[in-house]
């Protein structure tokens, strides 16, 4: 028996689209499949055992597996062992009572109804496929090769910790640059006057210099440990800056970043396959779609181990004019963000 990944049962937890709900009517599609469509069943095998009934049809412990790998990081990660099992047990319960009475409704009766279980059987078919390469694609072996080609072609850079005060106008940073010349403590002083990061004493934690906006990174980094900076101008207003260390970037552990390295690896594996099925193909477009162009490929994903509140687009920060997660070339392996 096959769940669908759009149902909610009423066990479901509070995160998951509520407009998940509104397509319910199409969880007869998935259930469906055990009848119709032979090529993707998945049946009680002899050794199957069988974990509940409900109105006569079994529920077994290959159902709760699949269950488990599709509903995934949806399931609440506080239900370990036992209590998983159990939440999993009752939403598969809860989905055959709702697939049971679409059934006696005759919604595997409707006129798309065949369309939609051949779209989702081919989607089913793609999700395999590439769920297969992936796994085929990120063998240990594999992971630190790209690792290894990513901390050899990474360069040491300078980044700082710095605090820093942002107000409207400039009289307003040299009233506060006056306090802080006058014995005041900086972060005291941006709790009380600063537009931003104020619960934080205007902590802007440890970033390199292309993170931020180029007026505040130039006088920043221009900047020694304890030094305060004038009265800084940029898009965003005005600021005073304060270094508290500077150091050098170095490359993360292999553990901490191989999340990133993972989701690299199996984004260009997966793209590659695609890519020569495509070369080997004969596709034809017709009316409308005859011009639309190929997916666009997504870029590797830059691996970030800390996100600082300069890393955060808030319209009112200093890097708020860049991207959090600068863009990078499918061919090029991540470059993990020191931590």
């Amino acid at each position: 028996m096959l769940v669908s990944r759009d149902f909610v049962s009423p066990r479901s937890p509070p995160r998951m689209s509520n407009m998940k709900a509104l397509r319910a009517c199409t969880l007869g599609l998935a259930f469906a499949f055990s009848s119709l469509s032979p090529a993707v069943v998945w049946v009680s095998s002899a050794g199957a055992t069988v974990l509940a009934k409900v109105n006569g049809k079994a529920i077994t412990d290959t159902d709760l597996k699949i269950a488990n790998e599709d509903l995934g990081p949806s399931i609440p990660q506080q239900l370990k062992g036992k209590a998983r099992d159990a939440y999993l047990l009752d939403y598969l319960i809860d989905g055959e009572l709702v697939a049971q009475k679409a059934k006696a409704d005759k919604l595997d009766q409707t006129p798309d109804f065949p369309e939609k279980l051949a779209y989702y059987r081919e989607k089913l078919l793609m999700q395999s496929l590439l769920s297969k390469v992936a796994k085929e694609a990120t063998t240990d072996a594999a992971l630190h090769k790209v690792y290894d080609a990513a901390a050899k072609a990474s360069k040491p850079e300078t980044e700082i910790h710095a605090r820093h005060i942002l107000v409207a106008t400039k009289a307003e940073a040299e009233a506060a640059l006056k306090r802080i010349k006058g014995g005041e403590d900086f972060a005291k002083v941006a709790k009380e006057v600063s537009k931003d990061s104020a619960a934080d004493g205007g902590d802007l934690g440890w970033f390199t210099k292309e993170r931020m906006v180029p007026e505040f990174a130039e006088a920043a980094f221009k900047l020694k440990v304890g030094q305060i900076s004038d009265p800084v101008k940029t898009q965003f207003g005005w600021h005073i800056i304060q270094v508290e260390g500077k150091r050098q970037t170095k490359f993360p552990p292999f553990d901490q970043v191989k999340e990133q390295v993972t989701r690299y690896v199996v984004q260009k594996a997966q793209s590659e396959m695609i890519s020569e099925l495509r070369k080997g193909a004969k596709i034809e477009r017709f009316g409308v779609a005859a011009e639309t162009p190929a997916p666009a490929q997504k870029a590797a994903p830059k691996a970030d181990t800390q996100k600082t509140d300069a890393q955060k687009t808030d319209a009112s920060k200093p890097d708020a004019a860049k991207p959090a997660t600068p863009d990078a070339k499918a061919s090029t392996p991540p470059a993990p963000a020191s931590k």
